[in-house]
């Protein structure tokens, strides 16, 4: 069987560089944006008209960039805000080297956690942040290296 490599994630947003500050003040870095629009798409997401913006970030250490996208057309759909259960994919989490240094940034730059900060067994000090538009970033600390 070929390998499979774990690439990103896509993240459909409103308000894109809205989107991008929120993770840019995590500690995340801009890697690159582009446009897309025309029939290749078109084809590949099963719709018609599609024109979108996208922006590439990539966190600190590396790892799977998050596509963060906004649609102009045809205008994306669905709710925000979503609390923690509900189905389909609800957060990505990290591993961090000092939570409480990213939740300070996190809230500096206006966002705070949806809980509380909560150690998990012996294993990790957690907390979930909630970024604009419904994001949740779940952030995790190890607790012994």
């Amino acid at each position: 069987m070929a390998s499979i490599r774990f690439d990103h994630i896509g993240v459909v947003v409103r308000d894109l560089e809205r989107a991008v500050t929120f993770f840019i003040d995590l500690g995340f870095t801009r890697e690159g944006s582009t446009e897309v629009s025309g029939a290749w798409v078109d084809h590949v997401l099963g719709m018609h008209g599609v024109r979108s913006e996208l922006v590439f970030i990539r966190p600190p250490g590396g790892g799977p960039a998050l596509e963060l996208t906004a649609f102009r057309s045809p205008e994306a759909t669905g709710a925000t805000d979503l609390p923690s259960n509900t189905y389909g994919l609800r957060h990505i989490a990290y591993e961090v080297e000092d939570v409480n240094a990213i939740v300070t940034r996190a809230r500096a730059a206006g966002y705070d956690l949806i809980g509380d900060l909560v150690d998990y067994e012996d294993v990790y000090r957690m907390g979930y942040i909630r970024g604009p538009e419904g994001l949740i970033v779940e952030v995790a600390q190890p607790l012994r290296r």
